[in-house]
Formats: C-alpha cells, structure tokens, sequence
C-alpha cells in the first residue's frame, strides 16, 4: 500500500490537498486507530489524524522519500500525539482513580471534569483475512490494552506502539523520538513489565462475531432487555467488572452488578433495546431506551470483556451518545425501525 502512495505523491513540490487527501485516504483508519491508541479517545484521535494531515500538507516540499510515506505519516501523527498529551491528562475508566469497589445501592456519583477513556467504533484498520493475523490486530485495540496503556508516560506510550504495533527499529524509533536507541530499549522494557499482568486468554480473543460470542452476546441483550436479573447475574463470572463512565463507581461480582442494574437503571422490562454492534473489535451493544411516541433513543454503549466459556468478564458501559454517531448509528429510532434492525441482528 505505502508504495502505491510513494508513486503517487513523487513529485518535490507540494501537491494539492485534495492529492495529498486522496493518496493518504487508504491510510486513514490505520493512522486512526494509531493515535485513538495513544491518545484513548476517539473524538481526539480524529483531531490527531486531521492535525496530522494538516501538517502533510504543509511540510511534504521537505519530505525526501528517505522513509515510505506510511512511516513519514506516522512519525507526524504521533508527534502531533505528543504535543497533544502534554497539553491534557490521560485518559481514565473510574476503576483507575484508585478508589474502592462501589456500593450499587448507594447514590450514583458522576463527573464530567475527568476526561474518560472513549471506545472506538469497529474493528481496526485493514484487518487482515489470516485469523492469527486478525486476532492480534484486535488485541490492539481492547480497551483493557488502551486503559493500561493511559498510565503509561506519553513519550514511553509512543515507544511501545512504534516497536509493537508498527514493527520499527529502536533506531528508527530513537530519531523520530529525539532520543537514544539504549533510552528506547530501556523504555520499552518497562512498558512491557507494566503491561505484563495484561496477557490475555487466547479463548478471550476470538472474532466478535464468531457463533459462540453472538450467542452469548443474544442471550445476554434478551436478559437486559426484559429486565431479568437472575438470568443476568449467572451470566457473569465470579470476579466481573462492571463500570460506567461518567459514574466515579465500578462494581464487581455478579450480585453487585444485578443489583445495580435492578436498583439503578432507569428503564422498566421491555423498556430497552439492544443491539449487536463491534467496538475495540469486541462485541458490543448499542443501547436504546424507549421514550414517548414510539420511539427508542440512544442510551448506552455496552463494550464486553467475555471468559471465553460462555461468561461476561467486563462491562464497559459508556453513556456519550455521542458514540453512536461516530459509529453510524442513529440516536433515535422509531419503534418499527427497531424491530426491523431487531430481525436483521
């Protein structure tokens, strides 16, 4: 791909924007998913990515072609990272504010002042058709990986991802960074002793819409729709996290998860609408909640965590409707549209 556009944009002088649009656009969603990986939010990687092209633009007279064109855009994309995270702080899920478990009955507390961790809609760029291949694309993007990776210092964060994620050289990395090949080695080895404790299950990692998960993923929206709290409980492992920014609180354990949908949610049996949908190349929910007219609005975006035989490890419930958009989803639906999009999952 990188050679298509390195034969495309061959000329010294700088192209037009809408060449330089046009020869980058394959790249897009690959660069996307880069700095939503640094950055934890999808709303500010977009910022990155049109910064980023902003700056191609300008500077591409001086660029020499002693690089492919992907690794010239990365290396802008994750400077313009950079110099992002230095002007805001990292991006949270209420679990790593370092506070205790929550109380489901107790009062709901919320904070919009904390800049939360964002999903991102879909799976990754350019997924590959080999399943191994595939699979540790997806690992990428799990939004355990990306919270864990938010604790990480920005400039180690980047590190991490040039070597891991785009295969570079500690050299390479070491100029693009504007430090030593022995400060990239040294950085890169305490970012892998952090992250360390995050290997996960290969069970866990299959395809988000493979049989197994849809069916587990059916059962568990046919329970959040009719309200069962029995039935929902026993879907969750022993050990489940549940958390849902903005709300400070996480809960776990199947019983305090029951009882925080039974005690909290606002909607009665038959008040919501689920469906299936992919984020962070995991299975998902999209949310809706019935309203006046025999209509359905956005309510929340469920991201699940499976164990790989037939439990729920981690709800990641988002309530930015915002997120429905970005994943070309509409905020309201009359109720025969849903039962249509109903059939069709």
């Amino acid at each position: 791909m990188s050679t298509n556009l390195d034969q495309h944009l061959d000329g010294s002088s700088r192209p037009a924007a809408g060449a330089l649009d046009e020869a980058f656009a394959p790249l897009r969603r690959e660069l996307l998913a880069h700095c939503y990986r640094m950055l934890g939010s999808f709303h500010d990687a977009e910022d990155a990515v049109q910064e980023t092209y902003l700056r191609a633009w300008r500077s591409y007279s001086s660029f020499e072609g002693r690089s492919s064109v992907r690794t010239w855009l990365h290396r802008i994309a994750t400077n313009v990272c950079l110099t992002m995270c230095e002007a805001r702080k990292s991006r949270a899920l209420p679990r790593g504010l370092g506070q205790e478990r929550s109380d489901p009955r107790a009062l709901l507390e919320q904070s919009h002042e904390i800049p939360w961790l964002e999903p991102f809609p879909g799976p990754t760029a350019g997924t590959s058709a080999d399943p191994a291949t595939a699979t540790t694309e997806h690992a990428r993007v799990r939004l355990a990986l990306i919270a864990a990776l938010q604790h990480l210092p920005a400039r180690q964060r980047a590190a991490l991802l040039m070597k891991e994620v785009l295969q570079w050289k500690a050299s390479e990395i070491a100029d693009a960074l504007g430090t030593t090949t022995t400060s990239v080695n040294s950085s890169m080895q305490r970012a892998r002793a952090h992250l360390a404790e995050l290997a996960l299950d290969e069970d866990t990692l299959a395809e988000p819409d493979d049989q197994a998960t849809r069916e587990l993923i059916g059962r568990y929206a046919s329970a959040l729709e009719r309200k069962d709290i029995p039935a929902i409980v026993q879907m969750f492992t022993a050990d489940a996290i549940w958390e849902m920014p903005p709300f400070v609180g996480w809960y776990q354990g199947p019983a305090d998860i029951g009882a925080l949908i039974d005690i909290q949610c606002p909607a009665g049996p038959g008040e919501l609408s689920a469906l299936p949908v992919i984020m962070n190349a995991q299975p998902a929910l999209a949310v809706y909640i019935a309203a006046p007219g025999d209509r359905w609005e956005a309510f929340q975006i469920q991201v699940l965590d499976h164990d790989g035989q037939g439990r729920l490890a981690h709800a990641y419930v988002f309530f930015d409707t915002a997120l429905f958009t970005a994943a070309g989803l509409p905020l309201a639906l009359p109720g025969t549209e849903m039962q249509r999009r109903l059939r069709r999952a």
